[in-house]
């Protein structure tokens, strides 16, 4: 079979190897679509200091299930699926409290072991979810990003009528504003790019905000009568978006951190204890995949929207290298199988 391989930064390139056998507890998948992710092209780019090489890279998998166990009763032959790609261990502090989205012993699929972005993959059956019908395969990945933001607004415990400050529009901010939408609060999405800020537009976001331009502050302060964002979600990870989370909320609001910065930041820790602020990480998620498939199944949040382009496998590695050189040209391409 082929699969998307990353040789070392850099160097990735379409590769032939052995079609997988059905592991124990496992299905095996004719995999039929794939978004390519931040983290595929921190990979390529040799930043990313988690990724081993070589390495089959692909975590946002969507496919058909063409293999089960013989006494299998929740997943037959031809089930259309998303696989969770975040395999945890089940025995270590964080997984004995059902937060196995940290798992001390984590691994993630193209990051810390091989990825989908193959013809078959075999998974284990817990980490598998059936997906409706009427997701097109084009769109299904998306259903792995839609998780990350809802457990960054989660973690950051956003209510109907909060007014929720989102830095960043890239995949993750614009999936995160609609779900805040989702939940009755009114999203505020922060962002140098006014092309992004447009399409917030279009999905229904009423507040945008570009900090080159605007006074961000100011800004936000009109926006919600003085009081600033109950909630910040901080999802672009660049530091001074980090730092200026801190202005954007307000006395006793929460702060979630799911963007991943690229270096060490200082902050000023004694607005912490000013605001007496709730400052949470956001990683990954938990029990989020049936809500996510729902929600777009339900169209209730447009991930379709955020798809730049459809590629075959086969332009999946002159994609990357022109995703990791002018990122700007993209939000999410999908790669068909």
């Amino acid at each position: 079979m082929k699969v998307v391989c990353l040789r070392a930064p850099g160097d990735i390139r379409i590769e032939e190897t052995n079609r997988p056998e059905r592991a124990n507890d496992h299905v095996l998948i004719k995999v039929r679509s794939a978004g390519i992710c931040g983290s595929d092209i921190g990979a390529y780019r040799g930043t990313n200091p988690l990724v081993t090489y070589p390495r089959i890279i692909g975590h946002e998998i969507a496919g058909e299930i063409v293999e089960v166990a013989a006494d299998e009763t929740m997943f037959a032959v031809g089930d259309r699926i998303v696989l969770e790609p975040y395999v945890y261990c089940g025995k270590c502090y964080p997984c004995s409290l059902g937060r196995t989205n940290c798992c001390e012993n984590l691994t993630v699929l193209g990051v810390h072991i091989e990825g989908g972005m193959a013809e078959y993959f075999s998974h284990p059956r817990h980490l598998v979810h059936k997906a409706p019908d009427n997701i097109p395969w084009e769109i299904m990945p998306m259903v792995e990003p839609l998780v990350i933001a809802m457990q960054a607004v989660k973690r950051a415990q956003v209510k109907a009528g909060e007014h929720v400050v989102i830095t960043g529009a890239g995949p993750i901010g614009l999936l995160a504003a609609q779900y805040a939408l989702t939940l009755g609060a009114v999203p505020v999405v922060v962002d140098p790019v006014a092309a992004r800020l447009e399409l917030a537009g279009k999905l229904g976001i009423n507040y945008v905000i570009n900090p080159v331009v605007q006074d961000a502050v100011q800004e936000i302060k009109a926006i919600t009568n003085g009081r600033m964002g109950e909630a910040v979600i901080e999802a672009s990870g660049d530091a001074r978006a980090i730092r200026n989370s801190i202005d954007y909320v307000a006395y006793a609001g929460r702060i979630s951190l799911v963007g991943w910065p690229k270096s060490e930041i200082s902050l000023p820790t004694a607005l912490f204890t000013k605001k007496e602020l709730n400052v949470v990480g956001s990683r990954n998620s938990v029990n989020m995949f049936p809500e996510s498939l729902r929600l777009i199944a339900e169209q209730k949040v447009n991930v379709g929207a955020l798809v730049t382009k459809t590629i075959p496998m086969a332009a999946v590695p002159a994609l990357v290298e022109d995703i990791a050189a002018r990122p700007e040209k993209y939000l999410k391409v999908i790669a068909m199988f």
